[in-house]
């Protein structure tokens, strides 16, 4: 084809979506970000499958004595199974396996902390709660309308428009 044999072909495809692959891995937030608005494009995806079809290819006609019609199409066929394989067994799970420090304030319900700001009677002072996520410090009030000084441990009851009701952790289970 075109002068040159089709393995020379087939090596230097798999050499240039090589190149483009390791060029998509160092630039990978810039493609994916220029590819979102475009359906069913995953250059992950696309990357792998040209990939796989030439090195299968290049291994069929070098190593079998097939046609090459029949080399492409089972090499087509490899790479349409593996790149299945790798998208729904890798991509996907590592795309949803996203790591964030966002928490809900319903996440925080149930969880105990630290007063860093004693609560006085009917007012306003300041918890941190240690997760996860780090330490995320929250105003807080007594649920029960109690006095609760430095350095007690609390439990979160409930939180309100930024504002975590505690109660004394102790009293908490001394109630239930």
């Amino acid at each position: 084809m075109f002068g040159f044999s089709l393995t020379a072909i087939y090596l230097t495809i798999l050499i240039v979506i090589g190149s483009c692959t390791i060029l998509y891995f160092v630039f990978a937030d810039l493609a994916d970000g220029i590819a979102e608005g475009i359906p069913f494009f995953d250059p992950a995806v696309i990357l792998s499958f040209i990939s796989i079809t030439a090195a299968s290819g290049y291994l069929l006609e070098r190593f079998t004595s097939l046609t090459s019609i029949v080399a492409f199409v089972i090499a087509l066929v490899i790479a349409a199974i593996f790149t299945a394989l790798l998208y729904f067994f890798l991509l996907v799970p590592l795309r949803s396996a996203e790591v964030s420090l966002v928490y809900t304030d319903a996440s925080l319900e149930g969880q105990t902390g630290r007063v860093i700001v004693p609560i006085p009677l009917d007012g306003f002072g300041e918890i941190v709660i240690e997760s996860v996520n780090g330490i995320i410090s929250k105003r807080a009030a007594s649920y029960q309308g109690d006095e609760i000084p430095y350095d007690t441990k609390v439990l979160i009851i409930e939180v309100k428009e930024g504002t975590a009701f505690v109660t004394s952790y102790d009293k908490g289970f001394a109630n239930a």
